[in-house]
């Protein structure tokens, strides 16, 4: 059974990470990456539906982890990937583009949607539908000096920053108003990387999002 979606975007909010996983991530693989980064705090993640045996991978996270993790489902281009991630169980839908006919269907089924947008118009279109939070995509190829002139006349809404990012635009974006990050490569690698590589990741951008919120340093355990 898919989470509240009010529960998954509050997770989100006060986690302020979401990892994501793309490639090479069969389920034995993404349960293993999910459990290390939850031990670090990391609660949501993100399979995507061009990587290995995606749907079967998000199910065997959300079996493994159960309640105390989000588990979702991102990449997700049409209507058709959005039914079948959210009748596995999906609990919150992402994409990097902005389709009204997606939203509607994903928001139909009580799931977050978090679509993705690059421009104020699209920010402005898909906020007028209802959607709760916009994912910024690509911001790391532009930068927070673009969030920043976009966020200004936009800070009522509120804005998960993805794509081409690491620690140092983390900290700067979370500074700037955005409410969370969605990092991949960065954070999660690609299927080979060691725990103790995870877990190292996991606490420097832990340090960058509580950075960015002014908030005081975490000890590594």
């Amino acid at each position: 059974m898919a989470m509240d979606a009010r529960n998954v975007l509050q997770q989100i909010e006060e986690d302020g990470i979401v990892a994501v996983m793309r490639g090479a991530f069969p389920p034995a693989v993404a349960v293993r990456v999910c459990s290390v980064l939850a031990e670090e705090g990391i609660r949501s993640f993100e399979l995507t539906m061009n990587s290995v045996q995606p749907i079967e991978a998000m199910q065997a996270v959300k079996q493994a982890l159960g309640e105390q993790v989000a588990v979702g489902m991102g990449t997700v281009l049409d209507v058709e990937s959005a039914r079948k991630a959210i009748q596995a169980g999906a609990d919150f839908v992402v994409s990097p583009a902005f389709q009204p006919d997606v939203v509607k269907f994903s928001m139909g089924q009580n799931v977050l949607m978090i679509p993705g947008v690059i421009t104020p118009s699209e920010a402005v279109a898909a906020w007028e539908m209802g959607t709760p939070i916009l994912k910024l995509f690509p911001i790391g190829a532009l930068g927070s000096e673009y969030f920043q002139a976009m966020f200004g006349p936009l800070d009522h809404m509120k804005f998960m920053c993805n794509g081409a990012m690491n620690a140092d635009t983390t900290r700067e974006l979370i500074q700037s108003g955005a409410v969370a990050v969605g990092m991949g490569g960065w954070l999660t690698g690609d299927g080979t990387w060691t725990d103790s590589k995870l877990r190292s990741r996991a606490h420097v951008l832990k340090n960058a999002v509580a950075a960015g919120r002014g908030l005081p340093q975490i000890e590594e355990a």
